[in-house]
């Protein structure tokens, strides 16, 4: 089978990163595929790395979380522009099957032409609004295939789509090469990952913090993570969580590519994630680490957590200061408990080879269904 994969990011996200991981068993299927993306990140190489074509497309750049009218103005100008980029690296790629990792990419597919042969991928939760009926309406004429993360991100796209179209496919991660093992030796150790941004929580983790250290004065907190996307919004937002963190023991580790790493010096993590939440790759994470989670019952993030077995869903910041001080200072064996039936739950539910095979099942079915109606 022949691909045309199209990203709206190069930056590293968690969607990009699950197009990463994709990669290595499309080629291990042995099918071929050519990669689009927008701007100069780092996906470029890593991709070229794993033996695939990388074409350069024109989408954006916007910005990453509310839209201006420049923005607007720019994307109804360069859909024309993009619609041709897109029939070109089709042809290019005598592709069966366009995989579209983004829903800005949707109008411009629907002015090429394409047809049953595309696959969406959504990763997101996209409010309601013309952004939302202008992206439906694409996937309407299309006729297309929908994959969607949760079904809190699917639901929205259900009435454009199809219900023999629709997959709902949840993430999922590696895991660490080895279990982590944390002790509470030199005080407890919180914390939180993720990219810096408003949907994160990064704000909420401080005020958290700030609640935790008045009970429990000896506990570290660290925030791992950065803005990304170039987004002015998100630089003013982790100065603001910058700001409001200066008096507490709290530690801005930056950026890691080893999340694992991050883990194993961790006795708890909080995922502060807001209501437009899907179900953030770094719950799924925790669970193949077998560390210990407190969140937000936020998007789909209820569909991926057991309350009180995998992990706690606490509804408020006072809440979930609460719960951490409640696990950090009551019986040990709740935290071992918690962690053993989260990595069980990864084990059975979310690891990388379940979800490459879905996926693949997935793009497979849009593949033949194109064909068998052509």
């Amino acid at each position: 089978m022949k691909l045309l994969l199209l990203d709206q990011f190069s930056d590293l996200g968690g969607a990009q990163q699950n197009l990463l991981e994709l990669l290595p068993a499309l080629r291990d299927k042995g099918w071929q595929a050519v990669v689009g993306m927008p701007g100069e990140g780092e996906l470029f190489g890593r991709i070229r790395a794993l033996g695939f074509d990388v074409e350069r497309i024109d989408c954006g750049p916007y910005g990453s979380g509310r839209k201006s009218a420049a923005d607007y103005g720019r994307f109804l100008a360069g859909t024309p522009r993009l619609a041709r980029q897109m029939r070109r690296l089709k042809e290019q790629a005598d592709a069966d099957v366009v995989y579209l990792n983004g829903p800005r990419l949707l109008p411009a597919a629907a002015m090429a032409g394409f047809g049953r042969e595309v696959m969406f991928h959504s990763h997101s939760y996209i409010g309601p609004g013309a952004v939302r009926r202008l992206a439906g309406l694409a996937l309407r004429r299309m006729d297309a295939w929908l994959v969607g993360q949760c079904e809190f991100v699917a639901a929205p796209w259900r009435p454009f789509v199809r219900p023999e179209r629709v997959r709902v496919i949840y993430n999922g991660v590696a895991g660490p090469v080895r279990a982590g093992s944390r002790s509470l030796d030199g005080g407890p150790r919180v914390g939180c990952i993720g990219r810096i941004a408003p949907e994160k929580g990064q704000r909420e983790f401080v005020a958290v913090a700030a609640q935790i250290h008045k009970v429990l004065p000896e506990c570290r907190f660290y925030i791992y993570g950065a803005p990304l996307f170039g987004d002015e919004e998100v630089e003013r937002y982790a100065a603001q969580v910058r700001a409001e963190a200066r008096r507490l023991p709290l530690e801005f580790a930056g950026w890691v590519d080893d999340v694992y790493a991050c883990m194993a010096e961790l006795d708890l993590l909080l995922v502060p994630s807001a209501g437009h939440e899907a179900t953030t790759r770094v719950i799924l994470e925790a669970f193949a680490a077998g560390l210990p989670m407190i969140a937000f019952p936020s998007g789909g993030i209820p569909e991926v957590v057991d309350d009180g077995v995998t992990g706690l869903l606490a509804k408020s910041v006072d809440d979930m200061a609460q719960l951490t001080v409640e696990l950090l200072t009551g019986d040990a064996g709740r935290l071992i408990s918690m962690a053993r039936a989260a990595r069980e739950s990864w084990s059975r539910r979310f690891t990388l080879e379940r979800y490459q095979r879905e996926i693949l099942q997935a793009i497979e079915a849009a593949g033949l269904g194109k064909m068998s109606t052509a």
